[in-house]
């Protein structure tokens, strides 16, 4: 079979929709700490066992997003929603570990799940602290600056893969670290509810002001680091090509 023939072939596997997943492999994945992913091996084995699809968790993850962008709104009103919001973010980010682990375990990688693992992480962060910012516990636009950057942030991530060099998790705002600075934000808050007769601001802003404040500027931080690095990568691959 000759260049043409071979060519000819694969557009029409691509065309009809019938080129096999298992020919598709990962390109570039989270780093994720082996404590956090020994979590998920019994839930993997149980899914691949039970035929659960990694789409069906990924759509999971949203359902826990939610849950936790409600007890944020209505924190302001029951402050124990406090203490199980950053329950269901932590819910989520596992459940956006489970669904790639049991994609690669069943054989079930493919484009269309790289879209279904990432659609699903933007929703969640906007629906997350959108959850913040109508909450009551502070400045609506600090909880919305918060998602707008978080939206931003993944997005600068994805550039590197879109022309054609590495994805970029780097920086210090990464998605699991801005669930653990709200986390800290939302248990502080919940303190100073019970236990400091209520007063919740520092500096004429709340705690939760405070949090959304530093999610942002680790956001910025996180936007600098990952284009310079994916600026260097496209330099490096131009300095080999040429």
């Amino acid at each position: 079979m000759n260049k043409e023939t071979a060519f000819k072939s694969v557009a029409a596997k691509a065309m009809s929709g019938r080129l096999e997943t298992a020919e598709y492999r990962p390109t570039s994945r989270r780093p994720i700490s082996d404590i956090f992913r020994r979590t998920a091996h019994g839930a993997v084995k149980f899914c691949v066992r039970c035929q659960i699809h990694p789409d069906a968790i990924s759509y999971l993850s949203m359902v826990a997003a939610a849950a936790a962008a409600i007890c944020f709104w209505q924190a302001g009103n029951h402050a124990w929603c406090l203490l199980a919001g950053p329950l269901f973010c932590y819910a989520r980010l596992w459940c956006n570990m489970l669904d790639g682990m049991v994609a690669i375990a069943s054989g079930k990688a493919s484009w269309r799940g790289e879209i279904l693992n990432d659609l699903p992480d933007r929703i969640s962060d906007v629906l997350i602290f959108a959850g913040v910012a109508q909450g009551g516990l502070n400045g609506s636009a600090s909880g919305y600056g918060a998602a707008i950057f978080a939206v931003l942030t993944a997005y600068v991530g994805m550039l590197g893969q879109a022309v054609g060099v590495q994805r970029e998790f780097s920086g210090l705002m990464s998605k699991q670290w801005r669930m653990v600075t709200l986390h800290i934000g939302a248990w502080v808050t919940l303190g100073l509810l019970w236990w400091g007769h209520g007063d919740i601001r520092l500096g004429g802003l709340t705690v939760l002001d405070w949090t959304c404040l530093v999610v942002i500027a680790g956001c910025v931080q996180t936007m600098v680091v990952r284009l310079r690095r994916i600026l260097r990568a496209l330099a490096k691959r131009n300095e080999s090509v040429g």
